[in-house]
């Protein structure tokens, strides 16, 4: 089967894709693009949000069970727009340096708290050293609460949890791992790390376009069986791991850079993988011209994926536009 591109957007850095099923559009970011976007799969028609800064992740927001837009990770912090394309209305800031730490990979839990992994931008960063964190922000109550979850990293992406609520993945890209622990909800903070799957280190000496390299795992989703679907950056494939960790399905990509995969559609069993192509060498977009562009499966999945998980904004942050604690508007 071959891939086909949805729409003609190029994105320079794409990430976030979320099926919406209010609408039956997919929705995602383009973190170096500054920008949202969200296509119609039926008409290929996409609209693009221009974005003040970078933006991480997004997801869709609901209050008292009814959609109320959309929970966006920027660089400056955590927004919430009602509209599409309207005022964006920060309701909480995360503890970093946003001269050198950005929002990266995010989406919400089962609960309705939205988890937002960031990556550290200083020269040299690695895993064991980094300021990357894995943060919680939690709105359900009316008050906006940001909990640190974990440290120490360099580029957290992976996120996802199990079909059965019981795992939580995610990986620190560096090291290309792949971690699960053990998740409890709203019982205790996620359990110790174990390694689900290790992918082979990028080869001494290689260079972008060289062969040899594998990639390192990006963004994720999970499956209705429980399997974890993972995008290899520099790899040019996305893959499908048990839940014991073993590689089922390799699906090669005509993007270098596939950035974060998305199971949707009407059905949940339409394969979205976004990609990346800022930085890439001028021979390598050359053969790869959908590089940047939301690459669609055309054969459907066996099994569909889960429903996206919505931002719970309580009611009482939200009416008459009383943001707290912090309410500029951008």
């Amino acid at each position: 089967m071959a891939w086909r591109a949805l729409g003609s957007e190029r994105c320079e850095l794409g990430e976030s894709p979320f099926w919406q099923a209010e609408d039956a559009r997919l929705y995602w970011v383009d973190i170096d693009g500054r920008a949202a976007l969200r296509a119609d799969p039926a008409s290929g028609a996409t609209e693009r949000w221009p974005l003040p800064e970078q933006p991480g992740c997004m997801a869709p927001a609901r209050s008292s069970g009814a959609p109320c837009g959309w929970v966006l990770a920027l660089r400056s912090g955590i927004f919430h727009a009602r509209h599409w394309g309207g005022a964006l209305v920060r309701i909480a800031q995360l503890p970093y340096d946003p001269a050198h730490e950005r929002a990266n990979d995010g989406k919400c839990d089962p609960l309705g708290r939205f988890w937002v992994g960031t990556r550290d931008e200083r020269p040299g960063a690695r895993t064991g050293q980094g300021q990357a964190a894995m943060y919680c922000i939690d709105a359900r109550s009316g008050t906006v609460q940001v909990q640190r979850m974990w440290g120490g990293a360099a580029t957290l992406n992976g996120l996802a949890w199990s079909s059965d609520q019981r795992t939580l993945y995610s990986a620190d890209t560096p090291t290309h791992r792949i971690e699960a622990r053990d998740w409890h909800g709203d019982a205790g903070a996620p359990g110790t790390p174990r390694t689900l799957h290790q992918f082979a280190a990028r080869p001494p000496g290689w260079t972008p376009g060289a062969p040899g390299y594998g990639g390192r795992p990006d963004g994720a989703a999970v499956d209705a069986e429980g399997n974890y679907w993972c995008a290899l950056y520099e790899g040019a494939r996305v893959v499908q791991l048990s839940p014991a960790g073993q590689v089922l399905r390799e699906l090669p990509t005509p993007a270098v850079c596939p950035t974060m995969v998305c199971l949707g559609g009407p059905d949940g069993r339409t394969l979205f993988v976004t990609s990346a192509r800022h930085g890439r060498p001028e021979a390598e977009l050359a053969r790869t011209p959908l590089a940047g562009q939301v690459l669609v499966w055309q054969e459907p999945l066996a099994v569909p994926g889960l429903p996206v998980q919505a931002f719970a904004l309580g009611h009482e942050l939200i009416k008459n536009d009383s943001y707290q604690p912090n309410s500029d508007k951008r």
